[in-house]
C-alpha cells in the first residue's frame, strides 16, 4: 500500500469499502470470493487497499484489542508495534511530560503516552507510516502532532524526554545487530546525549554491551513471553519487569548454589533471566541452580510464584531418543512439551521422531550438567 491508496480508504467511499472488507472476512469468506465481493462495488485499487487493511485488523486484534476495530497498519509496522499494555506500562513512567517520538512508527506508543497526559510531537522517515500514525490518533481520539521528518531534526533539549523505538525490520527480515537499527546506534546515542531524559525501546535481545553507561535496561515480559528491553536513562542497573501483574524486580547481585536436580524444577521467566536475576528467583523459590551456566532452578519444596514456571520433577536421564521414547511410551504420553536450555537438540525434529501416541501429556526439559546433556521427564504447577 501506498500512501495514494491509504488516503483514498479515509474517504467516504474507502470507509465503506473498508466496513466491507471487514465485514466480508468477518463471515469466513475465502480470498478469491472476498476479492469478487467488493469488486462488484469498488475499484480494483480500492478493493485490494480495503482487503489488505481489513486483514491487518484482523490479525491486529490479538495484540491491539477492540482497539484494532478503528486502528489502520502497515504489515512491518505491526510486528514492530508495541502492545498496548507494554506501551502503557512504559508510558507511566513519562506521564504528563512533553515527549519527543524520533520513530513514531504507526502511533501505538505516541497513543499510551497520551493516554497518559504526555504532550507527543512524534516524526517518522516513512509518509505513509505517517499517514497512518495520524489516523490512529484521530481514530482513538488522543492528541498528538506526527510529521515527516528525520529523527537528526529533533531538538530533544527542547522536550522533556525523548522517546524512540528504532526500526529493527527491512525487507529482508528482522535486524538483531543495534548498529543496523534505523535510526542506527549512533545516531540514537547521539540523540540521548541531547535529551534531559530518554527512552528508548530495542530488542530484548540486545548485546549487553550496547547498554550505554548510566541507563537502567528493564525487560519486560507480558504473560511469561519477552516482548522487549527498555533503556532508562538517569538510572543504572538492570530490572525485570511482568505484565500484566506490573511485578518488577532489581538486579541485587544474588547469587545461586549449585545442587543436583531435586524434587522439583524452575524456569525463571526469560524477562529474568536476560536482566540477571535468576539469583533473586532462587531466593523465592529456595532454589539452587543446576548448573552454572543454565538458568534452571532446583528445590526441594513446591513454591509458586509469577517469577517462574515450576515443574515435579518424574525422572531425570542422560539424553537420549530411544530411552526417552521408551520412558514416554511407558508413561502413555502422547501430548508432550519439549522445552530446553542449553540444548542443541532440535526441538520440531525431536517431536517427530519420538512417535508417540499415548492419552497422557508429560513436559520434558532438555538441558545438560556440565558437558552431560539431559531430559528432565516432568509435570507442571501452576504459578
Amino acid at each position: 500500500m501506498d500512501p495514494e491508496s491509504f488516503a483514498r480508504l479515509l474517504t467516504p467511499d474507502g470507509q465503506t469499502a473498508l466496513d466491507e472488507a471487514c465485514a466480508v472476512l468477518a463471515s469466513g469468506a475465502t480470498q478469491i470470493a472476498a476479492v469478487t465481493t467488493l469488486r462488484r462495488r469498488f475499484d480494483a485499487d480500492l478493493a485490494a487497499a480495503a482487503l489488505t487493511q481489513a486483514g491487518l485488523r484482523r490479525r491486529a486484534a490479538a495484540k491491539f484489542g477492540p482497539d484494532a476495530d478503528v486502528m489502520y497498519f502497515t504489515p512491518n509496522g505491526l510486528e514492530q508495534a508495541t502492545r498496548p499494555e507494554v506501551a502503557a506500562h512504559r508510558a507511566k513512567r513519562l506521564a504528563g511530560l512533553s515527549v519527543a517520538d524520533a520513530c513514531c512508527g504507526i502511533g501505538g506508543d505516541l497513543i499510551a503516552q497520551a493516554r497518559a497526559g504526555c504532550e507527543v510531537d512524534a516524526v517518522d522517515l516513512d509518509p505513509l507510516t505517517v499517514a497512518v500514525a495520524t489516523a490512529n490518533a484521530r481514530a482513538l481520539g488522543v492528541r498528538a502532532t506526527v510529521r515527516l521528518a528525520d529523527a537528526t531534526t529533533l531538538d530533544p533539549s527542547a522536550y522533556d524526554a525523548l522517546f524512540a523505538d528504532p526500526a529493527r525490520r527491512t525487507t529482508k527480515g528482522r535486524v538483531f545487530d543495534p548498529a543496523a537499527y534505523s535510526p542506527n546506534w549512533d545516531v540514537i546515542l547521539e540523540l540521548v546525549a541531547k535529551a534531559r531524559r530518554a527512552c528508548l525501546k530495542v530488542a530484548p535481545g540486545i548485546p549487553y554491551e550496547y547498554i550505554p553507561p548510566g541507563m537502567e535496561a528493564e525487560w519486560v515480559s507480558f504473560r511469561g513471553e519477552v516482548k522487549e528491553a527498555v533503556l532508562w536513562s538517569g538510572a543504572e542497573g538492570r530490572r525485570a519487569t511482568l505484565l500484566p501483574s506490573g511485578e518488577t524486580m532489581t538486579a541485587r547481585g544474588v547469587e545461586a548454589d549449585v545442587a543436583p536436580i531435586g524434587h522439583y524444577l524452575y524456569e525463571p521467566d526469560g524477562a529474568a533471566v536476560r536482566a540477571h536475576v535468576v539469583g533473586e528467583v532462587a531466593e523465592i523459590v529456595g532454589g539452587r541452580l543446576i548448573d552454572p551456566q543454565i538458568a534452571y532452578l532446583t528445590a526441594d519444596s513446591p513454591v509458586a510464584t509469577p517469577w517462574a514456571a515450576g515443574y515435579l520433577v518424574e525422572e531425570v536421564m542422560p539424553f537420549s531418543l530411544k530411552r526417552l521414547r521408551s520412558a514416554l511410551r511407558e508413561r502413555n504420553v502422547g501430548v508432550v512439551t519439549i522445552k530446553k536450555r542449553g540444548s542443541a537438540v532440535d526441538v520440531e525434529r525431536l517431536r517427530h521422531d519420538l512417535r508417540l501416541s499415548g492419552e497422557g501429556s508429560m513436559v520434558v526439559l532438555l538441558t545438560r550438567l556440565g558437558t552431560r546433556p539431559v531430559a528432565v521427564l516432568a509435570t507442571e504447577m501452576g504459578r
